[in-house]
């Protein structure tokens, strides 16, 4: 069968290249072609066109570039029609991706499947009435989306969590702390990672706090994780004069071998709890108080962090924006550090959050879900 994949950024690159993985398995004449990157392109097929040239985060970088992304969706469009498949899978990205959705639905015959869903939970509800108008099927990767779906009354497939998958068969698993810090060379006190986003603006808001909360445990090391596509220069202007080291390529290692963590909001903080890491969850953002207030009202979810979104309750402490200062970063962490009644219960919460997940094999199963139903459309 011909499968059209979109991924519209890295996170979505990985994950989709991991389901083209899967649905080789499945099916032995998959033939792919796709909007993704590198780690799809080693899966083979056909890149159309590459992430890089179509990540526009953000209403303003949206807006500066609507051209090119009127441009994009156009080829996009095109390329799907001439070619035909099976099955369009759409990768999160969703202001592209629902775009897409509706064109095949209203002028192709092509089934329009959906792997991780849009967090459409957590605001822009409204784009429900496309994903069941256009979107045939959905396989999601968190499991509270099911009701959520379910509410709308609309079919949804829980097929695990890729993170877990990327986790459990991670390279240097048993490694030591010696054994780490030895190849990083890092000196021998316990560490506290800093996990500051992936992200320019991120890191720039972040890293600082991060730092001058973390930097009064003198009996510590401060390790960085060096996010992917950014220079090592970058850093410096942050580390300049303190001790402060910098690892890339190993934040899986970094943070199995730190006594904790802060951690920027986002997929980190879960890959940090599966890992067992007492962690801070922190996020800053221009506005403070009344930028919090207003998001308190957009967002229809309780937490941020998918850790806690996941459990349902507060596991790990969430600093957001106006709370996220360096003395309630440094109070936090330092609660962390010891070996406190809520630092056990954090651990534990990190278990009870694990089962919700289930087993490795989100991909699998995804890949299976997919073929089996496309089968099924092909017999009728």
């Amino acid at each position: 069968m011909k499968y059209y994949l979109i991924a519209g950024e890295a996170s979505g690159d990985l994950h989709a290249a991991a389901l083209m993985k899967a649905l080789k398995n499945e099916d032995k004449d998959a033939v792919f072609r796709f909007f993704g990157g590198d780690l799809m392109l080693a899966e083979g097929g056909t890149l159309v066109k590459h992430y890089r040239e179509m990540a526009y985060m953000g209403f303003i970088p949206v807006i500066l570039n609507f051209d090119k992304v009127l441009a994009n969706i156009r080829l996009c469009c095109n390329d799907i029609t001439q070619w035909k498949p099976d099955v369009v899978i759409l990768v999160d990205y969703p202001g592209f991706n629902l775009k897409i959705a509706k064109f095949v639905k209203t002028h192709l015959t092509s089934s329009v499947y959906y792997y991780i869903s849009p967090k459409i939970w957590a605001w822009k509800e409204y784009r429900i009435k496309s994903i069941r108008n256009y979107v045939d099927r959905m396989f999601s990767i968190l499991p509270f989306e099911v009701p959520f779906y379910q509410k709308h009354n609309y079919r949804i497939d829980y097929v695990g969590n890729p993170t877990v998958d990327e986790l459990s068969g991670r390279p240097y698993q048993n490694e030591t702390f010696e054994q780490f810090v030895g190849e990083s060379e890092l000196g021998n006190k316990p560490i506290i990672a800093l996990l500051a986003g992936s992200r320019i603006a991120e890191i720039k808001d972040n890293l600082p706090i991060m730092i001058e909360a973390a930097s009064v445990f003198r009996d510590y090391q401060l390790v960085i994780a060096g996010a992917p596509g950014v220079e090592p220069d970058f850093y410096n202007q942050f580390i300049k004069g303190k001790d402060v080291a910098v690892v890339f390529g190993r934040t899986y290692r970094l943070l199995q071998q730190s006594r904790a963590a802060l951690v920027t909001s986002g997929t980190a903080t879960l890959e940090t709890a599966l890992i067992g890491i007492p962690q801070v969850v922190c996020y800053k953002m221009k506005g403070g108080k009344l930028v919090y207030q207003i998001f308190k009202r957009i967002l229809h979810i309780r937490f941020v962090s998918l850790v806690n979104l996941i459990a349902d309750r507060e596991i790990v402490k969430e600093l957001l924006v106006h709370l996220f200062t360096v003395e309630n970063t440094r109070r936090e962490l330092g609660i962390l550090l010891n070996d406190t009644p809520e630092r056990r219960e954090m651990i534990s919460g990190y278990k009870e959050m694990t089962d919700k997940l289930g087993a490795p094999g989100a991909p699998q199963k995804a890949a299976y879900l997919i073929v089996e139903s496309l089968s099924k459309i092909s017999r009728t």
